[in-house]
């Protein structure tokens, strides 16, 4: 791995603005060539107590500097990133193995996140209403949280990060970062950076860990955390919600997904076949928006699945440095193990193979893009959420029939519509159970729109104003002056 800047490359924890060494380390590994990138410092509760510790102490003087000081350094640091990007990105593929591009990116969206947050805090305003006592003046004012605990996950190592961490921190809140144990060395990237901002020891820390339970328990219980926020499995998350019971924290999940792509044989299929492409494709397929069930009109059905096949069989797979790569490896020996068996019970009970099928190697992670038709409800891929390259195709005869369809499921967090038909399209995409819906769009990510599922999904959104609320007390003062 090859860095312009070589103090990017950090392997230790870093808590109040320092290395933190631990006598344990774990490997984290090039998913492309399954070669060893770097040995990380494998941190404990120990240490979480030690970040906790500093964060809090931290907050006390952060909550207090003036808006635009922190507006400021925050803006420093995203210059920072800018100038890094490039970097930044090779670390991102380097232990992701999302192609090069899409990891450039990637870091680009954390500048634009800060920048975006920094902008929108600076409109925010006191409100005042109308007491019922005379001489009495009610009004509200936003304060920061507290320390903020935020893990994320491997799929999206830098995005993940700041989306959290960057609306906490100009809220007023100091932040502890708990990375996948898959990608940590983007987050370190991140703290190294910070403080070339000046960010305050304390305001960002970075726990690096293999086994996240030490950690994670110590996060859980510990009442100076007064705020989770998770991107991750619904299982986990469902697990961190209760542990965070006993303390009351604020939680904000962004937990698994089962979006459901329809398909009407009014839509304009050019359209529609891009944004399949976009929706399930994207990092390899490991997204949690990913399209995993695709409802086609049966009208349609057969010219749409031939299509989408012909794309998708001229799809490159390859290494994310590779320019021309459209897909990159799994994460891991157990994302192929899972692609394997949604595509093997998927045609041993009937689904065909339109294209890719497996691996070309199974001494590597990389896994052929595949689109599977004449898929059936009572098939495992149905439920399960695929985190893949593998388009499953479903077919429907009547908007009713598919709009059940598609809220079979106890996820909501991503929908997507093709239709030309307006009226057609504004009903269903409210009927859709979901946080987000694509209606003729599969660009479903912007900083200024709310992102967030519903149901088992999660709590809370990110991005948007409503991603800088998560971070605030909202306080009400009914004051009679003297």
């Amino acid at each position: 791995m090859k860095l312009n800047n070589k103090d990017l490359l950090l392997t230790h924890g870093w808590i109040n603005a320092a290395e933190v060494r631990s006598k344990r380390q774990f490997a984290v590994v090039d998913p492309a060539t399954r070669t060893e990138i770097a040995m990380v410092s494998d941190l404990d509760a120990t240490h979480a107590q030690q970040a906790i510790a500093a964060a809090t102490a931290a907050y006390s003087d952060w909550k207090t500097v003036p808006l635009q000081e922190r507006v400021d350094t925050v803006l420093r640091w995203a210059e920072l990133i800018e100038e890094n990007a490039e970097d930044l990105g090779v670390i991102i593929s380097a232990e992701s193995g999302k192609p090069l591009r899409e990891a450039s990116g990637e870091s680009l969206q954390c500048a634009a996140l800060l920048r975006w947050y920094a902008d929108e805090i600076q409109r925010w305003k006191e409100d005042t209403s109308r007491a019922p006592i005379s001489g009495q003046q009610n009004y509200t004012i936003r304060q920061p949280i507290g320390v903020v605990a935020c893990i994320t996950p491997w799929n999206f190592p830098a995005a993940a990060v700041m989306v959290k961490a960057g609306a906490a921190i100009l809220a007023g809140c100091t932040t502890i970062i708990k990375p996948s144990d898959l990608t940590p060395l983007v987050a370190l990237a991140l703290a190294r950076l910070s403080a070339a901002a000046n960010l305050p020891a304390g305001v960002f820390n970075v726990l690096p860990c293999e086994n996240p339970t030490q950690i994670g328990d110590e996060i859980c219980r510990n009442p100076n955390v007064r705020m989770l926020s998770f991107t991750g499995s619904t299982r986990v998350g469902k697990s961190l919600y209760s542990a965070c019971g006993a303390t009351v924290k604020r939680l904000a999940l962004e937990l698994g997904g089962n979006a459901p792509f329809i398909i009407f044989d009014d839509a304009d299929l050019d359209l529609a076949i891009d944004g399949a492409l976009g929706a399930r494709f994207y990092n390899s397929g490991q997204i949690c928006v990913g399209a995993n069930r695709y409802f086609v009109h049966s009208n349609i059905y057969a010219t749409f699945a031939s299509r989408l096949a012909e794309r998708v069989n001229a799809m490159k797979v390859g290494s994310g440095f590779d320019p021309s790569s459209d897909i990159g490896p799994m994460i891991n020996q157990a994302a192929v193990d899972r692609l394997t068996h949604v595509i093997e019970s998927a045609r041993e009970m009937g689904a065909k193979v339109l294209a890719g099928g497996g691996q070309d190697d199974a001494a590597t992670l990389y896994f052929q893009p595949t689109v599977l038709s004449d898929m059936t409800p009572d098939m495992p891929a149905y439920t399960i959420e695929i985190f893949g390259p593998v388009a499953c195709l479903y077919k429907f005869e009547s908007e009713d029939q598919v709009v059940t369809l598609a809220n079979d499921t106890e996820a909501g967090l991503a929908a997507y519509v093709y239709s030309r038909d307006a009226s057609r399209l504004a009903r269903v995409s409210e009927a859709l159970e979901a946080g987000v819906v694509g209606a003729n769009s599969c660009a479903i990510f912007s900083n200024d729109l709310p992102f967030g599922g519903i149901k088992q999904s999660g709590l809370g959104r990110e991005h948007g104003s409503q991603g800088l609320e998560e971070y605030i007390e909202t306080k009400s003062i009914c004051k009679v002056s003297q």
